[in-house]
C-alpha cells in the first residue's frame, strides 16, 4: 500500500479520538472550528500535536500571528495516544552518538535532551497543565547478557556526563520493583518520568490559544507550496503564510517527498486494564515509575492515576490496526505479568508514530521559510515539545540547537518511500524473532 494521506483515515473515524483510556480520562477541551475560507498569517503550523502546539505557543508568546491546522483534533495523533513516557537523552545512546557526531556534539545533544525535560516540566508548571506528571523511569534488561552494558552505561552517564539521577539496579531489586521474574537488571532514572499525554497536549493547546494562536481542527492540508508567501491548501480554504511548519510526524502523507524518504510511519499499540487498586498496583510497579525493556520491539508500561496498568508494545506490519488490539497486546502483557490472566482489559488502541533509519529526528529547512521536525522514533514526549520551541527560535532568529539537529545525518530509507515499508517488515520480523530467541 503506498503511503498517502489515507493514513489519516485508515484506522479512525474523522474527528474522533480512539476509544482509549486517554480519551476517556483527559482534561476536557472545547472543539475548534474548521477553517472556513481563506486566511493569512505569519506562521502556519500543520499538525496539532506536541511539536505543532509547542511551536504555536512559543511563537504566539513572541507576538507572531500563528495559525494551526489539524485534520482531526488537538492531540489526535501519536501525541494523544503514546505511552506517556519521558526519557532522558536522545533515542540513540551517548556512546553511539559520540561515534556518529563526535564527543563535543554528542554532549550538546545530551544537553538538548536535558533541556527538553526541563521545558516540559516548566510548561506544565507555568500553564498549570493537569497531566499526572510524575518522575521515574526504569529501563529493564530482558537478557542477562545486556546487564553489563546497562551497568556501564549508567556509570558513563554519571562520570562522563555528570548525570547523577541514574543508577544501576540488580536483578533482585528489579524483581522487587516490578513484580516479575522477566528481567535480569536495569537502570533507574529519576529525572525521567511519565504523564497523561492527551491532557498535556490539550494543556498546550489551551496555553497557545490564550497567547493568541488560532487553531482550526477538522482541516486537512492537501498541499503546501513554498513561496513568498507560502501557499497551504486545505479542503475548505487556502492559507497564505510567511512561514510554514510541518509538524505531522507519522501523518505527513504526501506533503513532502523529501521528508517521507527519511521518516517512516509505524503503528504501535497500548491497552489499559481495569483499575487494580492500590495493593495490586504496587505489587506490579512498586514506586509508580514508568517501565520499558531492552527488546528491539519494546514493551513499555506504567500505572495510570486510577491504578490501571497501561501496557504498550507489539507492532503490526501493515498500515491497518489488528482487529482485536486488546488480545494482541494482552499476550505481551501476560508474558511479563502472568498473574494478570484474569484481569479485565478495558481499553485497547493503536496509533501511528514515525521512525528514522538511525532513530534520530529528521530536522530540515525544506525551503527558506518551510521547516520540518519529525521522526522521534518513540522518544517524542519531551523532544517533540522542545522541537516546537526550536522551530519557533529558528523562525525568529538563529538557533544553535536547531542548526545542530538539522545537520544530524538522517539517511534515506533504502528504496525511498516506495520500498521502505516492505524492507521494514523484513527487518522488524527479524528483530522480533531475535527478541524471542
Amino acid at each position: 500500500m503506498p503511503l498517502s494521506s489515507n493514513l489519516l483515515y485508515a484506522n479512525d473515524r474523522p474527528g474522533e479520538h480512539p476509544t482509549s483510556y486517554y480519551a476517556a480520562s483527559a482534561v476536557p477541551l472545547s472543539d475548534f472550528a474548521p477553517l472556513d475560507g481563506d486566511a493569512s498569517c505569519e506562521v502556519c503550523v500543520v499538525g496539532a500535536g506536541f511539536t505543532g502546539l509547542s511551536a504555536a505557543l512559543h511563537l504566539a508568546e513572541a507576538g507572531l500571528d500563528v495559525l494551526v491546522l489539524d485534520a482531526h483534533r488537538v492531540g489526535w495523533g501519536a501525541s494523544g495516544r503514546n505511552g506517556g513516557q519521558i526519557g532522558s537523552g536522545q533515542r540513540v545512546v551517548q556512546g553511539s552518538l559520540e561515534k556518529m557526531v563526535g564527543k563535543d556534539d554528542a554532549r550538546r545533544l545530551w544537553q538538548i535532551a536535558q533541556d527538553a525535560k526541563d521545558l516540559l516540566r516548566s510548561l506544565v508548571k507555568r500553564h498549570r497543565i493537569e497531566c499526572d506528571l510524575k518522575r521515574g523511569n526504569l529501563h529493564t534488561m530482558h537478557r542477562e547478557r545486556f546487564v553489563a552494558g546497562a551497568r556501564a552505561y549508567a556509570e558513563k552517564l554519571r562520570t562522563e556526563y555528570d548525570y547523577q539521577h541514574i543508577r544501576f539496579v540488580d536483578r533482585e531489586e528489579v524483581r522487587e520493583m516490578v513484580g516479575t521474574d522477566a528481567y535480569h537488571g536495569g537502570t533507574l532514572d529519576m529525572d525521567a518520568g511519565h504523564l497523561h499525554p492527551l491532557s498535556f497536549a490539550r494543556g498546550l493547546a489551551r496555553a497557545a490559544v490564550k497567547a493568541g494562536a488560532r487553531l482550526h481542527e477538522m482541516t486537512e492540508v492537501k498541499s503546501c507550496a513554498a513561496g513568498d508567501p507560502c501557499k497551504v491548501v486545505t479542503g475548505t480554504g487556502t492559507v497564505h503564510a510567511g512561514f510554514v511548519i510541518l509538524a505531522c510526524n507519522g501523518y505527513l502523507g504526501d506533503l513532502s517527498a523529501e521528508v517521507a524518504a527519511r521518516v517512516m510511519p509505524i503503528n504501535n499499540y497500548v491497552i489499559a486494564t481495569e483499575p487494580l487498586g492500590d495493593k495490586q498496583a504496587r505489587e506490579l510497579i512498586r514506586d509508580d515509575v514508568a517501565v520499558s525493556d531492552s527488546r528491539f520491539v519494546i514493551n513499555y508500561y506504567r500505572l495510570s492515576a486510577d491504578k490501571r496498568l497501561l501496557f504498550g508494545g507489539r507492532e503490526s506490519y501493515s498500515y491497518t490496526f489488528p482487529r482485536d488490539i486488546k488480545r494482541f497486546v494482552r499476550e505481551a502483557m501476560l508474558e511479563i505479568y502472568p498473574q494478570l490472566h484474569d484481569v479485565r482489559v478495558d481499553y485497547g488502541w493503536g496509533g501511528t508514530l514515525a521512525i528514522t533509519m538511525n532513530r534520530m529526528p529528521h530536522v530540515a529547512r525544506l525551503a527558506p521559510n518551510v521547516l520540518s521536525f519529525s521522526g522521534y522514533s518513540g522518544q517524542g514526549v519531551a523532544l517533540a515539545t522542545l522541537a516546537g520551541k526550536l522551530l519557533a527560535d529558528a523562525i525568529r532568529s538563529t538557533s544553535q540547537s536547531f542548526e545542530l539537529m538539522e545537520k544530524l545525518p538522517t539517511p534515506r530509507f533504502p528504496g525511498g518511500a516506495t520500498l521502505r515499508w516492505p524492507l521494514l517488515v523484513l527487518a522488524m520480523t527479524y528483530y522480533s524473532l531475535r527478541d524471542r530467541f
